[in-house]
């Protein structure tokens, strides 16, 4: 791997940045913009960068048509719908490798079934017993998924199901029947989101290791600019995602192959080639090269093909006249040699890259359940918000006297997932507005009275136009989704259109407002809150990096050092979705912002430690060195517990690691400055307290007067 030297100078003299900048000294990169979740117009009604998801969307599609179509042929198209909501497994699980889908779809749809079950079997008991059930659906599911990591939609359609079997025509004899249809059309979704196996078995993988380069080639392209820190935490997700679905296809038959090992052996180089980046990143201030970026977009084209990687020569003029120990030599180096590795399509022996990943295949279920309800974790406040928001909003609805009341659980679920404050109200102004047009569009539909085999290839269609355009707008999504909501509505129970159709405007905004309020009065600080500990969390990782690599007493295996690598890049990752919901909290909390420079530098201190454990021969330092880095690191992490200004010492030099000191110098500056603000405010608040007080207490007098 070379020298410990090659990670933060460029000789035995002190830190050298690049060699276009020599003379300058070390300069700190400048911190990138704050996050502000937008509430626009832009934001409401435009759309969001993306690919449109042309994959689920045909999928969805013909899920749905089968199962609908299947079931109402065998059962009647009142209890097929039921099968047409089970069949919505297929929209789970997209990304990770089918070996591990298999299992994973099949406890969704276990879920489906299960909700099915408990909705049928509830409303056949009270219309109060259904809304009970609709929303320990929605908090159990949120917290499973959370905990988890099953990815979007989430709880939504586990809700969804729930809410729509409380209407299913039968009483508690029919339950088990209404379970078999829903696991009927959880088998349809199973087999049509499998079916890609036989073809492209691995192409999960390779998406995942493909898309890992493409956020490196954002990466380079952002070095020198503004956005930096931004397509830092950009590529980490990506690394760190591509890491999970690498894993998870490790199987017993497969992981000894030769395509198992090319593809460990080019994750191994890109999540090097990630650090090596932020090396380059933390030092220079100029964009680098284009080439660069393009080089790293033609590795990400390889993974899957190797005829298409890019020759190590085409970096030869990049790497011309610079210092062999130059940081950007360095990442050029490491292009090439990936490159090499992409060309070759069998296992090199003598690639240590290509060894099988020191970790499991499946994280502890049981110990993820438990975290999840730490103190700590912000998955316990955001299944108990979506538990008794959707409990309570179905519960004002029956009180009221609406007829479907279940729409408004459905609603205040499909709000409430997106998170903080401001993306709720966000996704509640869409809902509502996109559900009006949906209404619109439905009714227009159902006022043909279309036979059921026309209901069936409707509800399908609009199933995947809805998939095709949700990631990118959840306005439009709701816009489409609603009409095959309303047919399937319709086909379970059949009422007038008109009746139908203002039923559903109303439950949505109800649903909506109930949402918007679950998230301002409910934990609304949840994220705020946490966001201290987050930091100190990073931090504490760091130091345990830091320490490990120094210690020269202390043998770094490889294990070990992967468990390290692990799991700072996972802090990272939680501190900057920690920081990303806070900024939404609204009001905000007065210390939130002013956090942001303290983030940034966690941050940067936590990828430097990475880049230290890519190093397998490092520099050992004196004792004292290492006692004095520890309790720096310390020091930070209790000031940062305590809302006080550190009180740092002179930070030991480490000539090899002169960007650690620097990042860490700016930290404790960061933390005084967001002490100062907090004391400052503080004063404030005490004075505008005092003096309505004042006010309070001359009113008082002027009364008696």
């Amino acid at each position: 791997m070379g020298s410990v030297r090659d990670l933060g100078t460029t000789g035995d003299t002190g830190p050298l940045p690049t060699d276009s900048a020599a003379d300058r000294g070390p300069r700190r990169a400048e911190v990138a913009a704050r996050p502000r979740p937008a509430l626009d117009l832009r934001a409401l009604f435009g759309m969001e960068h993306g690919p449109w998801a042309w994959t689920t969307a045909v999928q969805a599609t013909v899920a749905m048509a089968a199962s609908f179509g299947l079931a109402a042929w065998l059962f009647g198209p009142h209890i097929g719908t039921l099968a047409a909501l089970g069949s919505m497994t297929v929209l789970y699980e997209k990304k990770t490798p089918y070996v591990y889908r298999s299992a994973a779809l099949a406890v969704v749809g276990l879920g489906f079934v299960a909700s099915v079950a408990l909705g049928s079997l509830a409303s056949a008991l009270s219309v109060w017993a259904a809304a009970a059930a609709i929303g320990l659906i929605a908090g159990v599911s949120t917290w499973l998924c959370a905990a988890w990591r099953v990815d979007r939609p989430g709880a939504l359609f586990f809700v969804m199901v729930g809410a729509i079997s409380t209407i299913a025509p039968g009483g508690v004899s029919d339950v088990p029947q209404h379970a078999a249809v829903a696991a009927l059309g959880a088998a349809v979704g199973w087999a049509v989101s499998m079916s890609g196996a036989p073809f492209r078995a691995r192409r999960p993988e390779y998406r995942a290791v493909a898309a890992a380069f493409r956020q490196l080639a954002a990466l380079l392209r952002a070095v020198g600019t503004p956005d930096l820190d931004h397509a830092q935490h950009r590529a980490s997700v990506a690394v760190a995602d591509a890491w999970r679905t690498v894993l998870l296809a490790q199987t017993r038959g497969y992981r000894s192959t030769t395509h198992a090992a090319r593809l460990r052996s080019l994750l191994r180089w890109v999540s090097d080639i990630h650090l090596a980046v932020t090396q380059v990143g933390m030092v220079r201030t100029e964009p680098l090269p284009g080439e660069a970026a393009g080089f790293a977009d033609r590795m990400a084209a390889a993974v899957a093909e190797p005829d298409r990687a890019p020759e190590a020569s085409d970096l030869d003029d990049l790497r011309q006249g610079m210092r062999p120990r130059a940081l950007e030599a360095r990442v050029y180096g490491l292009l090439a040699r990936a490159a090499t590795a992409a060309h070759r399509p069998d296992r090199d022996e003598e690639d240590e890259r290509a060894r099988a990943l020191e970790d499991q295949r499946y994280p502890a279920l049981w110990d993820s359940l438990r975290s999840s309800l730490g103190t700590e974790s912000l998955i316990r406040p955001t299944a108990l918000r979506m538990g008794i928001t959707v409990t309570l909003a179905g519960a004002f609805g029956l009180w009221i006297g609406l007829d479907r009341s279940y729409w408004i659980a459905i609603t205040a679920t499909a709000v409430l997932q997106g998170g903080n404050v401001v993306v709720t109200t966000k996704r509640s102004v869409q809902r509502s507005v996109g559900t009006m047009l949906g209404v619109a569009v439905g009714a227009l539909v159902l006022w043909f009275d279309p036979p059921v085999s026309a209901v069936v290839v409707l509800a399908a269609a609009f199933m995947g136009l809805s998939q095709l355009v949700m990631g990118r707008s959840f306005l439009y999504g709701s816009v489409l989704v609603t009409p095959m909501a309303l047919l399937l509505s319709h086909t379970a129970a059949p009422d007038p259109i008109t009746a139908l159709a203002g039923s559903r405007v109303l439950d949505t905004v109800v649903g909506s407002l109930f949402g918007l309020a679950g998230s301002l009065l409910l934990w609304r600080r949840a994220s705020t809150a946490r966001l201290p500990q987050a930091i100190t969390d990073a931090l504490d990782t760091a130091r345990q990096c830091v320490v490990s690599v120094l210690d020269p007493e202390v043998p770094l295996g490889p294990e070990h050092r992967y468990q390290l690598r692990r799991d700072m890049r996972a802090s990272l990752v939680n501190l900057r979705g920690v920081y990303e919901s806070a900024v939404g909290d609204v009001p905000r909390a007065a210390t939130t912002q002013p956090l942001w420079p303290v983030v940034v530098a966690t941050q940067r201190a936590g990828y430097l430690a990475l880049s230290a454990l890519a190093v397998e021969r490092a520099e050992p330092v004196g004792t004292i060195t290492l006692q004095r880095v520890d309790l720096a690191f310390g020091e930070l992490i209790a000031s940062m517990r305590e809302r006080r200004t550190p009180r740092m010492g002179a930070l030991p030099r480490l000539a090899a690691y002169p960007r650690i000191n620097m990042e860490l110098r700016a930290l404790s500056n960061a933390m005084a400055g967001a002490v100062a603000q907090d004391e400052h405010a503080a004063r404030q608040e005490a004075e505008r307290r005092a003096l309505r007080e004042e006010h309070r207490a001359r009113g008082d007098v002027d009364a008696d007067l």
